[in-house]
């Protein structure tokens, strides 16, 4: 059984999102953990766009145990609204090990804790039972991001695509085909990395959609109406981790959207798109100066990031 903490009362907000949201354990060197905060992509993008003064509501499915109590504070205090935050027994609140190797600047990701052997709860989508009480929202929502996919996510995407908002799509990975393309089917924004899809998976896209792929250091391309623009990488002074440089590139570009007052998806277009990849791009740059998918925005605070996200 679900438990909802807050009430149902008042407008919701311009982007409602759901996709992993998780504790981030970081490990430097594999020590004992340096700092712990919430991560996941979903995560770190709503959390980031609420921390700049956006009106964010998250659509999740925690667990009642102390993790998803925290994470679910977390997105409050930051500004979040949290009504459609749902704490469920059943669901163990996801917990993601970074091990940061500081002199190679290499990560990688686990589901165990290098110590313990423990191994944390994974990902838990989102039902129809927290769907229903939800479609108000996505409906009339500006931006719908989603970064995993199952029926009930699907069947939100179709709900606020037909409500006109932007839909993005971000998935790190095709679970389910016949979903996929579902999902696909209704993007507006379908964002990737090189490392991790095929292109072709872009075929499944409505026309008029645009595919940002991404590749590291090596930049990333932007692809609508059969044309391609590249935008190369930022150079970076200082490189200490490169996690979340992805969602940071995201952060900039709903950003743009929502700063340029672009309301539906007929009124997204490509000057827009390419502007907030560019500003997310430097954003991304900066980030990796810092630990962490977040560090900009732990270390620097956010009146930095809204300074880097002002400049042309």
């Amino acid at each position: 059984m679900s438990l909802h903490k807050h009430s149902t009362c008042g407008p919701y907000g311009q982007v409602v999102g759901t996709g992993l949201v998780a504790l981030d354990r970081i490990h430097v060197d594999e020590r004992a953990p340096l700092f712990e905060e919430l991560g996941g992509s979903c995560g770190n993008v709503l959390i980031s766009l609420a921390m700049l003064g956006f009106s964010v509501t998250p659509l999740l499915r925690l667990g009642t145990d102390p993790i998803g109590a925290r994470l679910e504070r977390d997105l409050r205090l930051a500004g979040a609204d949290t009504r459609l935050v749902w704490l469920d027994h059943e669901v163990r609140t996801p917990v993601i090990v970074e091990l940061l190797d500081i002199a190679s600047k290499d990560h990688s990701f686990s589901l165990v804790c290098p110590h313990s052997f423990e191994r944390f709860g994974g990902y838990e989508p989102i039902t129809l039972r927290e769907l229903e009480p939800a479609r108000p929202a996505v409906s009339a929502c500006t931006v719908f991001y989603a970064d995993r996919v199952s029926d009930a996510i699907c069947d939100a995407m179709e709900a606020a695509a037909a409500g006109g908002a932007i839909v993005h799509f971000e998935p790190s990975e095709v679970s389910d085909l016949d979903l996929f393309n579902r999902a696909m089917s209704v993007a507006h924004i379908f964002k990737y990395s090189v490392d991790r899809l095929e292109p072709e998976m872009a075929e499944k896209l409505r026309p008029e959609a645009f595919s940002i792929v991404t590749a590291g250091r090596s930049g990333l391309e932007v692809r609508h109406d059969g044309a391609t623009y590249r935008c190369e990488a930022m150079d970076v002074d200082v490189v200490q981790d490169t996690c979340g440089a992805g969602d940071m590139v995201t952060l900039g570009l709903i950003d743009m959207i929502i700063q340029n007052d672009v309301r539906t998806s007929d009124s997204l277009s490509l000057p827009i798109v390419l502007s907030g990849v560019k500003s997310g791009q430097r954003l991304a740059a900066a980030n990796c100066a810092y630990i962490g998918a977040r560090g900009l925005f732990r270390e620097r605070g956010p009146e930095y990031v809204r300074a880097i996200l002002a400049e042309f």
